[in-house]
């Protein structure tokens, strides 16, 4: 309903976008589900874990995602698609963005999910993320890194005692031409 119910009180360029086209839909409904599942709600299946064993189960699981995830975008790339489903943002460019944007600078320490960081872990993420940061204006201009930051470290006590906020990563994000020295050697 949200996709399309409201088009009549947009204005005219966006009525245009679609989120969730036909020909893709039954691929991005398969991918959130498993994009849910085990990366947006993997990170706080592992951050809130109460056990050695349900913290291992959860990151391994987030990490077997986040690594299916960069093998599907490295074939995009390959393929000189810009995005998770081609060349137009879809449902499931934004339902990954929200996690992989907040990954470095909260979920890697404050979660404990720390196998790898995407900067240096995961470049066909890196590339895509930073490809929807510094492209298109709606994402740019709806994160807010300290705000980011000082919500997650500020409000979970059980994880945070003192809710002290880690100053980096620094940048935030790095620019579109730039990596981590770490994937220039590669």
């Amino acid at each position: 309903m949200l996709y399309y119910e409201f088009d009549d009180l947009l204005p005219e360029q966006y009525k245009k976008i679609d989120l969730f086209p036909s020909a893709l839909r039954s691929d991005i409904d398969a991918s959130n589900e498993w994009i849910y599942n085990d990366i947006n709600n993997g990170v706080y299946k592992s951050g809130f874990a109460t056990t050695q064993e349900a913290y291992e189960k959860a990151v391994t699981t987030l990490f077997s995602s986040l690594d299916k995830v960069e093998a599907h975008l490295s074939k995009q790339q390959a393929s000189s698609s810009k995005y998770f489903f081609g060349n137009t943002v879809t449902e499931a460019d934004i339902r990954l963005y929200t996690t992989i944007i907040r990954f470095d600078p909260v979920y890697v320490q404050h979660f404990k999910c720390n196998l790898r960081d995407i900067r240096s872990g995961f470049p066909a993420i890196h590339r895509w993320v930073r490809g929807l940061y510094w492209d298109i204006d709606a994402f740019r201009s709806t994160t807010d890194f300290e705000h980011i930051k000082k919500h997650y470290t500020k409000s979970h006590k059980q994880i945070n005692q003192f809710a002290i906020t880690p100053l980096g990563p620094v940048p935030d994000i790095l620019p579109k031409d730039e990596e981590v020295p770490a994937v220039k050697a590669v």
